[in-house]
């Protein structure tokens, strides 16, 4: 009777671990969906909603450069609104999410008519339960 117990309980703490992290799965994909199509839209007030305030683009010899470059936040945020990046229609596909605790990634392709940004996205969970994005490291595919 215990074992049977104790199965049971362990069934249910495996089916509402699996139910909470496919949640937060799907969480993470709405966030990367909403980050992208309001870049694409260059809706900044949109655009500030879904990243955390140490948000930052990690450039790895990005546009012929040899260095890595990290674009802050705000950075990045005046360069949407000045229309220097996003307005480009892309096709999001979002694969390899990992959630670990409150922090995500996954790996994310934004295929555009301008270019095709593979990106690694990290996202972290703030006080309300919502998901930020902190970081993109993003490698542009010829």
């Amino acid at each position: 009777m215990k074992k049977l117990i104790l199965t049971a309980i362990a069934g249910i703490l495996f089916s509402v671990n699996l139910y909470s992290q496919t949640n937060d799965m799907e969480a993470v994909k709405q966030t990367i969906t909403a980050f992208s199509k309001a870049g694409d839209t260059n809706d900044v007030s949109e655009l500030e909603k879904h990243l955390d305030d140490n948000y930052r683009v990690v450039m790895n010899r990005l546009f012929g450069s040899t260095e890595v470059a990290v674009m802050p936040r705000a950075a990045y945020i005046e360069k949407i609104r000045t229309k220097e990046f996003g307005g480009d229609t892309r096709k999001l596909t979002i694969e390899n999410i990992v959630v670990n605790g409150n922090t995500a990634s996954a790996r994310v392709t934004f295929a555009g008519t301008k270019m095709t940004f593979v990106s690694l996205i990290t996202l972290v969970r703030d006080n309300e339960g919502a998901w930020r994005l902190i970081s993109d490291v993003p490698v542009i595919q010829e």
